[in-house]
């Protein structure tokens, strides 16, 4: 059986989906998917055994330049492979209007989420068959539920398992333990102050410990040098494909994340990682699989608000008790350095790190 899966963004999406792959490769013997992705994301889906291939789409660079898209000749190339494909089956695991919309090229039955299952419910409308997966539980469960309805297999009991390919679990053969600080995220609200992650650099560096630094961007890379400013065991990484990344992160002994896609790829590597949340909800959408905690914010009145921006307007009081220049957003007050160090220590010491 082969199956076109349209999954396309953001990180922590298209790792959320892997655990369903693992169910219906058990499931249903032969089973192959062919993986439509962002082509940011295309080397994730080649990391699981029941991907045959991958077909990288380009919606968020094509909508900014229609015209070249369509003069380079790319859109129509991306429409002939997927008429071209002979499928038994379209998965849209996104349920957004854009990605119902690429359903209409494969020519094969389509299934999604239901009108009221889908975040966006008029993209229902594209599939041939709707399917309901409540809400109210973690987006891993989700895509394991909606796989198995689409393909006539019941979920399997338990946590999910990523099921990635082992030769992408080959961790980085340093000889020295480090942890990692996954300081880079898409969303302004969801960044922890830089403050703090500079004291948790300080901390580390004053126990020996050595710390790595990802980042993806000029702004990460700015963020990430003034954290390890002055710090010999703080390193700053140079920036690296999204394999030499998940080479790194598979070799280290614990991270430290905000709600960003890296987080969610440390979880799928099984490395014990806590996950700090401040405008959003672990409950939906932590960091899933083992060794992963998870701090979230109970800010007064307004956290998970679920909001891309602060809208929060600090009280008077908010200005005594914090300084309100560099301990924003301030539902991530709730999460200072001093409680993250508590919860890292005690999980390196598990460990034997320290």
């Amino acid at each position: 059986m082969r199956v076109l899966l349209i999954k396309t963004s953001s990180m922590g999406d298209v790792i959320h989906t892997l655990p369903a792959l693992t169910d219906a490769q058990k499931a249903i013997a032969g089973i192959t998917f062919d993986w439509v992705v962002e082509e940011g994301f295309a080397e994730i889906p080649a990391w699981h055994p029941a991907v045959a291939e991958v077909i990288p789409v380009a919606i968020r660079r094509w909508r900014k330049n229609l015209f070249e898209a369509w003069r380079s000749g790319e859109w129509r190339r991306f429409k002939s492979r997927l008429r071209s494909g002979r499928y038994d089956l379209v998965i849209d695991a996104q349920g957004l209007l854009k990605s119902a919309w690429l359903t209409r090229y494969a020519q094969a039955p389509v299934v999604g989420l239901d009108q009221s299952s889908a975040r966006e419910g008029l993209a229902s409308r594209f599939y041939d068959r709707g399917l309901n997966v409540p809400w109210g539980q973690h987006a891993v469960e989700r895509v394991r539920q909606l796989f198995a309805q689409s393909l006539g297999y019941s979920v399997p009991d338990g946590t999910g398992e990523y099921g990635l390919n082992s030769r992408y679990l080959l961790g980085n053969a340093a000889t020295t333990p480090y942890i990692m600080f996954l300081h880079g995220t898409t969303w302004e609200s969801k960044h922890w102050p830089e403050m703090y992650w500079r004291e948790m650099a300080e901390w580390a560096a004053a126990r020996g410990l050595t710390v790595q630094l990802p980042w993806g961007n000029d702004a990460e890379k700015a963020r990430a040098d003034k954290i390890a400013r002055g710090l010999d065991n703080v390193q700053v990484l140079p920036r690296m494909s999204l394999a030499g990344m998940a080479k790194i992160l598979a070799g280290a002994s614990a991270c430290v994340a905000v709600d960003t896609g890296l987080g969610h790829l440390a979880a799928a590597l099984d490395i014990p990682t806590i996950s700090l949340f401040g405008p959003t909800n672990p409950g939906f959408t932590g960091a899933y699989g083992s060794a992963q905690i998870h701090l979230a914010s109970d800010f007064p009145s307004c956290a998970p608000c679920l909001n891309k921006r602060c809208t929060y307007q600090p009280t008077p009081e908010d200005a005594r008790e914090f300084d309100l220049r560099y301990e924003q957003p301030l539902c991530f007050t709730q999460l200072n350095p001093g409680r993250v160090q508590r919860e890292l220590e005690a999980l390196l010491q598990e460990k034997r790190v320290l």
